[in-house]
This record gives C-alpha cells, structure tokens and sequence, in this order.
C-alpha cells in the first residue's frame, strides 16, 4: 500500500507528492520517504475517527524500523493542492518532529481529518472534499528556513529566517528578504527576527531569538546565490516559476515542497514617512481598500469579523484562511511577502500590508482606514 516517494505520481498521490518525486529522480536534495496513497484514505469508511487499518499500521512499522525510527514530517498531500490553478496554501494540516508509530498513526488521521477542517471547507467553497495522500519523509532540524519565489528570466526572491520554516510560511516571523539577480547580484533587507521554531525531543518549541542574533543576517551572499541557482533548476525541471519551500542543516540545502505561483507579489518599495496618521510596511497583496479596522488577536476574536472589514492582527497564519475570504484587507504586525497568508490574499484579490509595527495597538478597532497593498501603506 505505501509508494516510496520518488514513485509518486499525482493520480495516487497528489500534485505535492508527485512534484518531489520529481525532484528526487532529478538527483535534487529532498528527503527521502514514503506516501500513503488516495486509496488508504479511501478505503476507511467515513471519517477516521477510529484509527488506521492493522494492515497499514504493520507497514508503517516495518518502513520505520528500516530507516532507523527517526522524527518524521508528516504532510498532506490532496487531490486539490499545489496545481498550477491555486496552491491550496495551507488549508490542510501537516506535522514536523512527530517520533514513533502511535504519534505517526495520530498525525496520520489528522491529516485526512484536515479536509474537513473550517478553513479548507471556506478555501474549496462548498465543493466536495478532496482525496487526502500523506508523505511521511525524515524530519531536518533546520538552522535556517524559508521560501522562494522563481521567475523565468528576472530575479529569485528568497526570505529566510531562524530554526524551521512554519515561522516563515505561517507569517510568525518578519524574515530577511533577498534578490537575487540572474547574473548573481544580491540585495536584502535584514529584519528583527525576535523568534524562532525548533525541535525539543518530540516537541516544537518557539525560542526567543538572543538579540545579537535577531539582526544578523540568516545568509552570506553565497548561500543566497546557491540557494537562488537551485531554485532555477526547479523551475526549469518544472517548467513553470516556483514558490518552494525550503531549509538548510548544517551547511546543507534541502528542498521541502515546490508549487506553481499563482499569484506575483508587489515590487513596489515602502518609503518612510513623517506622518503620524500614515503607517508604512512591506507591500504584500496588490490593490487598495477602504473599511473599519477590525482588531483580531486570535481565534476568540474571529466572530467579530464583518464582511468588508480591514483585518489588523500579529499575524495571519493559514487558521486564518476564512477571515481572508470576508475581509476587504488585511494587515499584520510581522510576516513576510512569501508567507501563506499573503498568498491566499493575493489569491483572494485583495490588499494586504505586512509587518507594520505594533499595528494591533495603533490602530483602534472601528477606525475608518485607508489600505494600500501595492505601496505598503496605511492611512487611519
């Protein structure tokens, strides 16, 4: 029943799976694993509430033991994720440092429990459910993390911060942005990276970032340049510009996940400002907004959100994909132009400004506010 991944193909296992399959038989650094194809989701009847099939199990075991018992990513792979029409960016669940069979076969479930979740029912908008894959690969205690956006002939945009890559693509962290030009010139801009994510023993834990370290660039200009040179060989692999995910462990880069862009961010620069009633930050969704503020801190204050409302908040990780689909905008505290969150928006078609300083607390909630996605600016 389980197909290694480097036999993957997107009729049994999802576009996910069958792109790093793909990249596996190009000699390219991903971690090797094993898929749970459509068919042993389907074949559970109803949801699965009560386990997995013995069967199953028993080769779960015996693939686990072969490799030594590592930590484990586990990660969805569904029938309507990562295609070239929209990335389905993170609307189902996915796990890093899971240790041995019973945390495997728990983060397993949850996996094809996810379809169901409310932020993939808002995402499909009342299609059916997907059919649910699931790659188990060897988990990497990465020292730095990211993603990359790819162009076919323009620059490659890397942001990178601290630790493992959820802080990155869920919008938790403001990271360092590089370009990096065709002909190897680089540009970036360090940000305060306050936190980052890392594995204890069988558990994830956020750290707080030693401030020597918060400044300090996450790449030399080499890595970044490496990283960029392997970026452009998925996409010529692929064919298409990329949005890849990504990790370096002790000197050495690997390739999580690679999708189609669906959607470009904006160029344009944010430019200081003496105004006090104009706040400025990284321009991460095209298009401008006007509507009420609508301060959201976490998932208690998501019923107050009103179709039309400008969403303030620290972050918008992919929990947050519903309020995207009402809101006419969006702004948040930390975050950047790669993170899952400003993908959906530029998906939705609407404004979104990133990491705005202290925005929860500037901008009082119901204030009229003027959003402008493509300059990166905020008027109240």
């Amino acid at each position: 029943m389980l197909v290694p991944l480097a036999d993957a193909t997107t009729d049994r296992c999802g576009a996910k799976a069958a792109t790093l399959a793909t990249l596996l038989r190009n000699a390219l650094p991903v971690p090797e694993g094993i898929v749970i194809p459509f068919d042993a989701q389907q074949a559970v009847p109803g949801r699965p509430a009560d386990g997995l099939p013995d069967k199953l199990v028993g080769e779960l075991s015996r693939w686990l033991a072969s490799v030594g018992d590592p930590p484990v990513a586990v990660r969805s792979s569904a029938a309507n994720e990562d295609t070239a029409l929209a990335s389905a960016a993170g609307q189902h669940d996915s796990f890093l440092g899971v240790q041995g069979i019973d945390a495997i076969v728990d983060a397993v479930r949850a996996c094809w429990a996810s379809v169901w979740s409310p932020r993939a029912t808002a995402y499909r908008n009342g299609s059916e459910a997907p059919a649910m894959a699931v790659i188990i690969q060897q988990h990497l205690d990465a020292d730095i993390s990211g993603v990359m956006f790819t162009s076919a002939r323009g620059p490659t945009l890397i942001e990178a911060s601290w630790g493992l890559g959820p802080s990155v693509v869920e919008g938790r962290v403001t990271p360092d942005r590089y370009q990096v030009t065709p002909d190897g010139k680089v540009t970036h801009t360090i940000a305060n990276k306050l936190t980052s994510l890392d594995r204890s023993g069988s558990h994830l834990v956020v750290r707080t970032v030693p401030d020597e370290e918060r400044r300090t660039p996450t790449l030399s200009d080499t890595t970044a340049v490496q990283l960029a040179a392997l970026a452009q060989t998925v996409t010529t692999v692929l064919g298409s510009p990329q949005d890849i995910e990504w990790s370096v462990t002790t000197n050495t880069p690997w390739l999580l996940q690679s999708r189609p862009i669906t959607t470009q961010p904006p160029a344009a620069p944010a430019l200081p400002t003496g105004d006090r009633n104009l706040l400025v930050g990284v321009p991460g969704s095209h298009g401008t907004a006007i509507g009420p503020a609508r301060v959201v801190r976490g998932p208690a204050d998501f019923p107050t959100v009103r179709p039309g409302d400008i969403l303030i908040c620290p972050f918008t990780d992919p929990a947050w994909t519903p309020l995207l689909s009402i809101a006419a905008g969006v702004i948040t505290e930390q975050g950047g132009l790669l993170s899952h969150a400003a993908i959906v928006a530029r998906e939705q078609g609407i404004p979104a400004v990133l990491a705005v300083p202290e925005a929860t607390t500037r901008v009082p909630d119901n204030t009229p506010t003027t959003l402008n996605g493509t300059a990166g600016t905020v008027r109240i």
